[in-house]
């Protein structure tokens, strides 16, 4: 089994759509996904997402299941340098590498940081339960910290399935946390994934019914090259690598 996450095009977070830089990249994404062979396509409920995945959908003549878990993973926090009060992330290496619990796919959440908002790990659970929800659909069903695919014997499509998620950075690194065992805190310091990057990770089953995910691709904006549209920066602190 195969999933696909892809984050929204260049932002307008303002009126929660894209920019025209956006639409551009939306246009491009879905010249590459539109030949994809896609069991099914999930969605945010928000703007940004559901126009970028209007135009694979619209060219693909298909539809997309939304999930209000997979909106932004938006549960603000103060940010004990700076004072900000907003996403859980974009801390100052200075003050979050220093706490080592930070580094542990559990001890993260025991912080002093990410409990300061009483919503923020409760959205955790639901979003780690939505994509096992979504995974137990196509017979992959979570033990553990690994999958039994109940499907392994059945020569059918499920066992093959590849998804499609459209959605937004965050909300991107905690399913990917949870599949892959990571701090999210990890991921969110220290991973990039640009404005339709196309992210893969796909079930390893070498011995009987185990499975466990692995990333074949992260933040590809390969369709970006061909058209000639360069790589936006939105949630980047550095200039982004053009090439």
């Amino acid at each position: 089994m195969k999933i696909i996450f892809i984050r929204h095009g260049d932002p307008d977070y303002v009126n929660d759509t894209l920019t025209e830089k956006g639409i551009r990249e939306a246009k491009l994404l879905s010249d590459r996904t539109v030949n994809w062979p896609v069991t099914q396509f999930y969605c945010s409920p928000l703007g940004r997402a559901q126009k970028t995945a209007s135009y694979t959908l619209e060219k693909a003549g298909r539809e997309a299941v939304t999930h209000e878990w997979m909106k932004e993973f938006f549960y603000p926090v103060e940010d004990p340098v700076t004072g900000r009060v907003g996403v859980p992330w974009d801390f100052m290496p200075e003050y979050w590498t220093e706490i080592p619990q930070m580094y542990d796919k559990e001890g993260w959440k025991e912080t002093d940081l990410y409990r300061s908002n009483p919503a923020l790990l409760p959205a955790y659970a639901e979003v780690c339960e939505g994509i096992d929800d979504i995974l137990a659909s196509y017979g992959y069903r979570r033990h553990h910290n690994y999958y039994r695919n109940e499907n392994h014997t059945d020569k059918s499509d499920k066992t093959n399935s590849t998804i499609v998620l459209f959605c937004h950075l965050g909300v991107i690194c905690v399913m990917m946390s949870h599949l892959l065992g990571i701090s999210p805190a990890l991921l969110f310091h220290s991973l990039y994934l640009a404005p339709t990057s196309v992210t893969i990770l796909g079930t390893e089953e070498r011995r009987g019914n185990i499975a466990q995910f692995r990333a074949q691709v992260i933040g590809d904006t390969s369709h970006l090259a061909r058209g000639g549209e360069p790589v936006s920066a939105a949630g980047y602190f550095t200039d982004v690598f053009q090439g």
